[in-house]
């Protein structure tokens, strides 16, 4: 038999059920239409088959792209978006940067879950040093807790061994919020311990908790944070004019931020960090205004990320973007129904993605 033979159907076609699919965005009872209508008689689950088994290849170059792009440039950005499977809810994480998007549709949206991503297949590891302590003063573990935890200090364990030395520590089945924020902590340190893979080491999101202090840096998107003002429906003139003339400043300074990527100086970075002082330290009367001014004052570290590294965007909408991608995907085939097919699908929108930097999978 010529190479790409198998069984009834060559290449050609199940090339073509692929870009259906996975490019054009036709859903399976409707590619089955389709090819009964060019009097292909072909079943259901062949065309299922076709796009689920097999492609092993493709999973292994797609952790191969997902590396390399995580390695191209000092940052990543990530969203998530509402995904189903097999009538349940679940969650798709995107990971990208100019260079590449990747999908990775999972159970859970909590910080374990993104590490899991993170660490590229690697085993969990829990890594008890100075920076896992620091963590859980953040998480705000209770200092007697973390007193009792100090016999572990600088000491790595494996999954397994960690759940076990927690339980003995607590009991099985209580204090599961400490728990939770023991094992994120020491998860995280032992991440940024890796050699093997590229670490993260500044990371471009939402506000979203779950995306906070897995990376060194976290920097935020300052479209995200200007929907925060347009929640604000004030009715009274006075308060209209208050928001009004406050956004207006709030855009001259982001457009500031922009010509600062352009051309960056330090002295210009050192001007406009007083100019943000300056300007989220305005009191207008107007109460929820000048709350959401406060806490965006709150949030300068990520917000100025861009100083310091100036080659990061200022807002998040290549994640956005690509996550809309999944929601189309979702309005014509509403779940997966497999664990397998899950894995395919993020996979082929994946290599659809990676067009972006020349690459043709399918």
């Amino acid at each position: 038999m010529p190479d790409g033979i198998k069984g009834e159907f060559g290449p050609g076609l199940r090339t073509l059920v692929l870009t259906l699919y996975h490019v054009a965005n036709v859903s399976e009872p409707k590619i089955h239409e389709f090819l009964e209508n060019m009097d292909v008689f072909i079943s259901k689950a062949t065309i299922s088959r076709m796009l689920t088994k097999n492609i092993n290849y493709l999973h292994k170059e797609k952790t191969e792209i997902f590396q390399a792009g995580l390695n191209s440039t000092k940052y990543q950005q990530i969203d998530d978006t509402s995904a189903r499977v097999n009538g349940d809810n679940w969650y798709t994480q995107i990971l990208c940067n100019p260079h590449y998007t990747a999908y990775f549709t999972v159970p859970c949206k909590n910080r374990g879950t993104i590490l899991e991503i993170l660490q590229c297949g690697n085993e969990k590891t829990y890594c008890f040093n100075e920076e896992a302590f620091d963590l859980m003063e953040t998480f705000n573990i209770a200092k007697k807790w973390q007193q009792k935890l100090s016999a572990f200090k600088n000491k790595v364990f494996s999954d397994e061994e960690m759940h076990r030395k927690l339980d003995l520590l607590f009991s099985p089945d209580g204090y599961k919020t400490i728990k939770k924020r023991i094992l994120e902590a020491c998860e995280i340190a032992s991440y940024h311990q890796m050699t093997n893979i590229p670490v993260v080491t500044t990371l471009l999101s939402d506000d979203a908790r779950q995306f906070k202090q897995l990376t060194y840096h976290h920097a935020l998107c300052w479209i995200h944070d200007g929907r925060n003002y347009k929640k604000l429906r004030p009715v009274v003139p006075y308060r209209k004019e208050k928001l009004k003339a406050f956004l207006d400043r709030y855009w001259d300074y982001y457009g500031k931020l922009c010509e600062f990527r352009e051309n960056p100086k330090s002295e210009v970075a050192e001007r406009l960090s007083t100019e943000f002082n300056k300007l989220f330290s305005t009191k207008t009367g107007y109460e929820q205004l000048d709350d959401r001014i406060s806490k965006t004052k709150e949030n300068k570290e990520s917000l100025l990320m861009v100083l310091i590294l100036p080659e990061i965007p200022l807002h998040n909408n290549a994640a956005e973007l690509a996550a809309r991608a999944k929601v189309r995907k979702r309005d014509v085939s509403l779940h997966s129904v497999t664990d397998e097919g899950t894995k395919a699908n993020d996979t082929h929108d994946k290599c659809s993605k990676s067009k972006e930097i020349g690459c043709k999978c399918i």
